[in-house]
């Protein structure tokens, strides 16, 4: 936390403002919460040890957003390396319901998100914001090579 500098420090009387860092990244969108006319949110996935793994969600998709993703999305092979049901725990570790969610699986799409800079481990400790769609990126070049989109 920092002190605005803009107002002095009166004896006890502490005026502090909290500044969230953010990044923008580039994740890889491998299943969709929603269906593919209408995603809700993205599931955010990164390259571990040449695998696809779930590292978190975006925050609730807005209409245009969704219209934007929606033209890029096409449905997942029958090998897509993600599972069509996960813990809800594995996208959010912080949600109190730990039922479980249904994902749309879809071909790997790299996207560039917002993201706080807080981690757990390896996966993001609070909802991403999907920015845009790289359908210029291939997922193998961005280390997933368990999977690519251009696989026959």
């Amino acid at each position: 936390m920092t002190r605005l500098t803009s107002e002095p420090y009166e004896g006890g009387l502490r005026q502090w403002q909290k500044i969230k860092h953010r990044d923008t990244v580039d994740v890889i969108c491998g299943a969709v919460i929603g269906p593919l006319t209408r995603p809700e949110a993205i599931v955010a996935g990164l390259p571990i040890d040449g695998e696809l793994r779930i590292v978190g969600r975006s925050a609730p998709l807005k209409l245009a957003a969704a219209k934007l993703l929606e033209s890029q999305l096409r449905a997942g092979s029958p090998d897509h390396p993600s599972p069509h049901r996960v813990k809800s725990t594995v996208m959010d570790r912080f949600i109190a319901d730990a039922g479980e969610a249904e994902l749309t699986l879809v071909e790997p799409l790299v996207v560039e998100v917002s993201a706080g800079t807080a981690m757990s481990g390896t996966s993001f400790r609070h909802a991403v914001r999907f920015l845009r769609a790289r359908p210029e990126l291939d997922p193998a070049e961005h280390g997933l090579s368990a999977y690519s989109r251009n696989k026959a």
